[in-house]
């Protein structure tokens, strides 16, 4: 503990943070009676994930395409948060870490995607069962991946139902209940045209600076909104039944994605739109409504926020933190000041690179004012590796649902068979290079000037301080937080197995 506790000061010293105003909440076991509220009504929990959505594709974000009604209300009557991030841009170790409320680095196998979440790592889910609360899942939980090999029985995410409506029936009179709604939406692939079809013009989206800016990409961009269109449709759906029985309002509303939009340079890359997700979170019985906040939250923190909502505290595994006090203050804008910052990281995603089973390894600390990300392995390629791949030149737009072999770590899709296609082209050549070309140990991105992430700035020597110092407080914490990548045992990823047989 005390080793803990100087790592921890080291960390708060080199952000130029006071100890006093970083103070972790104690973490005892979850196990105990229900504590503060135990007098009072406990609420339900309804948790709504989607499948790679980016921030800030909503309609109350600023988008000004995409329509999404149920969102928007929730964030209305509840909280807006624009600096949620995951901790890993990948499905399986993004819902590791919401599960057990951990760095998905100290998941071990869970680290990775189609891998196996050990039975050791405590899930809430399981501690709210252990409570009295009625669990379950519908769809997509944890995974993709095997339960078994990590000695579990059923999905981390709990008992897995039909539908919400299977489950509020299979509920016990009275007992409040802690539901996952995972959808597969907006996850690739997508119908072909979907978007504009549905009424989107194609002049009205804003595609992101590392796209393109053609006709076949904005197509894309549409596809994929129109299933975050679905996604949100059918949360709706859900809150309707809640709120025809009588329950909606006690209830905890929280709606967020496990990673960035399925696009080059997005998903599987710890640039914003990898690692920034839409989230808002409504509970009228304890949450003032009306508010945006900008405090960083990781959803690693769902965990210890749904347990200390239910009257527990986290448990001694658990590095995240409640954002219980946060929800319940009724301020907007930055409210705990000790949440200015926020960590995120990728192993192997795909193994695509040119031997064996081995990821790209990447962690990054991001303020208001900065990201920095420390590539452990820039010999490797971030996208995977382009050698040894088909990549036919008829594989492009006109077979929208073609796919390119190489550069694996990156979906197959229009956008990304259109970028290859014409990689020789000035205008793409740049994107294309920072989409599949290797990157250098570090990168260092000035927010204030260059939200979108373009310009590394790591060498320049103006701003060799502030690198420095986000690097040493970077790497604090991870030896805090027992990273095996800083520890000299991060090759081990590289050796998990990856069980979708393919």
């Amino acid at each position: 503990m005390r080793k803990m506790d100087n790592t921890r000061r080291y960390f708060l010293k080199a952000m130029g943070i006071g100890a006093a105003s970083l103070t972790l909440s104690g973490c005892t076991s979850a196990s105990q009676s229900f504590g503060a509220q135990a007098n009072k009504s406990l609420p339900n929990i309804l948790f709504c994930l989607a499948d790679d959505w980016s921030w800030p594709h909503a309609s109350i974000a600023g988008d000004k395409v995409v329509k999404t009604p149920t969102f928007d209300r929730v964030a209305r009557e509840g909280v807006l948060f624009k600096n949620a991030f995951v901790s890993a841009p990948s499905c399986t170790p993004s819902r590791g870490a919401i599960l057990t409320g951990q760095w998905h680095w100290r998941l071990e196998e869970g680290g990775n995607l189609w891998s196996t979440l050990p039975a050791k790592f405590d899930v809430y889910p399981d501690i709210l069962e252990n409570a009295g609360y009625h669990i379950g899942f519908t769809r997509k939980g944890w995974g993709p991946g095997r339960d078994e090999p990590g000695g579990r029985r059923r999905n981390p995410a709990g008992p897995r139902y039909k539908n919400f409506q299977q489950f509020l029936k299979s509920r016990p009179h009275g007992t409040p209940f802690c539901f996952w709604f995972g959808s597969t939406d907006p996850h690739r692939g997508y119908t072909w045209r979907s978007g504009v079809k549905s009424g989107m013009k194609l002049e009205d989206v804003e595609v992101p600076t590392c796209l393109p800016d053609s006709e076949e990409v904005r197509t894309d961009i549409y596809d994929y909104y129109w299933e975050v269109q679905r996604f949100d449709t059918e949360v709706g759906e859900l809150m309707k039944i809640l709120e025809e029985n009588g329950e909606l309002d006690n209830t905890l509303v929280v709606i967020s994605g496990d990673n960035g939009m399925p696009f080059p340079r997005c998903k599987s890359n710890l640039y914003d739109l990898g690692t920034n997700v839409p989230l808002a979170v409504r509970w009228p019985a304890r949450v003032k409504g009306g508010r945006v906040v900008e405090d960083f939250i990781s959803l690693a923190d769902l965990a210890p926020t749904f347990l200390e909502a239910a009257g527990l505290k986290p448990t001694s595994q658990m590095t995240a933190k409640s954002f219980l006090n946060v929800l319940t203050s009724r301020k907007s804008g930055r409210v705990d000041l000790k949440r200015d910052h926020v960590l995120t990281g990728k192993e192997r995603h795909v193994p695509c690179q040119e031997t064996g089973l081995a990821g790209y390894p990447m962690r990054a600390i991001r303020t208001h004012d900065f990201l920095y990300i420390r590539n452990f392995k820039p010999d490797r390629w971030p996208a995977g590796a382009p050698k040894g791949y088909a990549q036919p030149v008829d594989i492009v737009v006109s077979r929208p649902r073609g796919t390119h072999y190489g550069y694996a770590d990156v979906d197959a899709s229009p956008t990304k068979s259109f970028m290859l296609k014409y990689c020789d082209d000035p205008k793409v050549a740049k994107l294309v290079e920072l989409a599949f070309g290797k990157r250098p140990a570090e990168e260092l991105y000035d927010l204030r000037k260059d939200p979108d992430q373009i310009s590394n700035l790591a060498a320049q020597p103006g701003y060799a301080k502030v690198k420095n110092k986000l690097a040493a407080a970077l790497m604090a914490e991870l030896k805090a937080t027992k990273d095996p990548r800083v520890l000299g045992k991060g090759d081990v990823f590289d050796t998990y197995p990856y069980y979708s047989g393919k």
